[in-house]
């Protein structure tokens, strides 16, 4: 709460920048963030899509319908979506969401979600619950927060699913995939998940949100987890991959 306050003031004391190119805006709207050429420059991930990760697929792989990566490595989810490519502007505005303290950007950034969702017929009608990838309770002590709860719970309300924030839970605090190769990725976070007893899950249907999806290695190990504890099929929705 005094977080939110002390950056509520900020907007007032300081001319509001853009938070990619750090220009001032032009827009007075409190739910503007970003400029209208920064907002154009973010790089949508297109169709056709690999059918595990989600990530474009190239043309010399139309045929298999899956990457190369994804033949390589078997995925404990079922398909996992992504509506930008995370690089350039909203790399900068994910970043600025996760470390910077600025919380209240989830309501913009899971719009994104949102449409994708809706464009491309993601089977919500299929999935009972949401479940938000968790944070180990040492991080989550450290951000206060913990974005893809955040991103979820825009994502339930506008979709009406039951959000499920308990039940999925990060019992080792491993270190950070960002420096560590694909297959040390997957080793990091191998058996980092548990699911609380009596969840509720046995036989359904799940979407699995963060705000990133890399080499998949942790969405895989979550989904492991949800799938050892009784889960039909778990889906991944991440605002970039």
């Amino acid at each position: 709460m005094i977080r939110q306050l002390i950056n509520g003031f900020a907007d007032i004391i300081y001319p509001k920048t853009c938070l990619a190119c750090k220009n001032k805006l032009k827009s007075k709207a409190a739910d503007i963030f970003v400029c209208t050429e920064c907002l154009n420059s973010i790089k949508r991930n297109l169709p056709p899509f690999c059918s595990s990760c989600g990530r474009h697929l190239e043309k010399r792989n139309f045929s298999k319908n899956i990457c190369p990566a994804c033949q390589k490595t078997g995925l404990h989810f079922d398909r996992a979506y992504s509506p930008c490519v995370y690089t350039g502007v909203i790399k900068e505005l994910i970043h600025e969401f996760k470390y910077k303290n600025k919380d209240y950007l989830g309501a913009a950034l899971s719009r994104p979600m949102v449409e994708f969702a809706k464009e491309y017929d993601i089977p919500m009608d299929f999935l009972d619950f949401i479940i938000p990838m968790p944070l180990h309770k040492t991080k989550l002590r450290e951000r206060e927060f913990n974005q893809a709860e955040i991103l979820s719970g825009y994502i339930a309300g506008e979709f009406k699913k039951p959000l499920l924030s308990d039940i999925l839970v990060r019992h080792r605090n491993t270190k950070t995939q960002t420096d560590l190769e694909t297959g040390e990725r997957f080793a990091n976070v191998k058996g980092s998940f548990t699911v609380t007893k009596d969840s509720g899950i046995k036989g359904k249907n799940l979407l699995l949100v963060d705000d990133v999806l890399t080499t998949g290695a942790t969405s895989s190990e979550a989904a492991l987890s949800l799938k050892n504890a009784g889960a039909n099929v778990v889906f991944v929705l991440t605002l970039a991959n």
